[in-house]
């Protein structure tokens, strides 16, 4: 089942949603079924599974010189969509990002998801390369999500890569972009982001999902001015809990975003991170709420690494 279909057919409710990673490369599927177990009692209405580009690294060779060697540490997302689905019966997002990927590369992993019933994906252009400082796309790669997006779009309108082919079905993937409250890092402006974000919407994205925000009145601005822009989709918000006090400084300088006074104040309070915890659960709750007090249609958490957290939440709700 779609992801938009789930939010026009909730009749009101508020869903949930969560988020997982793939588990390491040598690591079972039993860790993460672990991490999904204790969230499953709340029924949500899909999950998302994130994608990791592969990495570089260099190996020294015995003559002293160094080999460049790809290593992806985590495996594609298709197989465990499709595991995940097969244990507990739940709609999968798989991410489809631009980095370490060819477009005909791109066109092979939508046909395998589309084989496996998978009709939902969302679409990123990705992080750069690990210690790389500008993204670099891969040869006969997409550059931006909208030019992944558009091959999406093409697909779901049954034009595939070779023109010539005959009889070709139409994929129906439902189509989901990223959007951020605080803005892109890379966009000079939030007037330049939102045209962007409508430029996408009005090349056939169905939802956005946005980046992690700890102020719900940035969320608010974020889809009023959405709205004011002509976008009209669901705007999903994402969720996260602090749970270290390392968070302080990491959050903000990886992903571009501010933590409000009041949390931060509380965190450097704590003398443990235990207590970090207790003060992250109690602040998400509290922004959950809120969010759905005011009507938002989809709760979707960032569970990476603490599912006990995020249950503990949902549950209260």
């Amino acid at each position: 089942m779609k992801v938009i279909d789930h939010i026009n057919q909730a009749a009101g409710r508020t869903l949930v949603s969560f988020e997982v990673l793939p588990p390491l490369k040598g690591k079972g599927i039993e860790a993460l079924y672990k991490h999904l177990d204790p969230l499953m009692e709340f029924k949500p209405s899909y999950i998302n599974v994130t994608y990791h580009r592969s990495e570089h690294v260099f190996k020294k060779r015995a003559d002293g010189t160094f080999e460049k060697v790809i290593v992806r540490k985590r495996p594609g997302t298709e197989s465990i969509c499709a595991a995940i689905m097969n244990k507990y019966s739940v709609d999968t997002v798989p991410h489809l990002i631009c980095g370490g990927f060819s477009i005909n590369e791109t066109e092979d992993a939508l046909i395998n998801l589309r084989y496996l019933g998978i009709d939902n994906v969302l679409v990123l252009r990705g992080d750069a390369a690990k210690n790389e400082t500008a993204f670099d796309p891969e040869p006969g790669g997409h550059k931006y999500a909208s030019e992944l997006l558009q091959q999406v779009v093409n697909l779901n309108a049954g034009i595939y890569l070779e023109e010539d082919l005959k009889g070709t079905q139409k994929t129906e993937f439902c189509i989901g972009v990223a959007g951020y409250p605080e803005k892109h890092f890379e966009a000079p402006n939030m007037d330049t982001d939102l045209r962007y974000l409508k430029a996408k919407v009005d090349a056939g994205a169905d939802y956005i999902v946005t980046q992690m925000f700890f102020d719900n009145e940035k969320y608010y601005a974020f889809v009023k001015a959405c709205r004011a822009a002509g976008i009209n989709v669901p705007v999903i918000p994402g969720l996260k809990p602090v749970y270290t006090k390392k968070q302080l400084t990491v959050l903000p300088k990886t992903f571009h975003i501010d933590l409000p006074n009041d949390l931060s104040n509380e965190m450097l309070k704590c003398k443990t991170d235990e207590e970090v915890e207790q003060v992250g659960t109690e602040w998400l709750l509290h922004q959950s709420k809120d969010l759905k007090k005011n009507g938002v249609q989809v709760l979707h958490y960032y569970t990476l690494g603490k599912p006990h957290v995020i249950a503990n939440v949902v549950k209260e709700l």
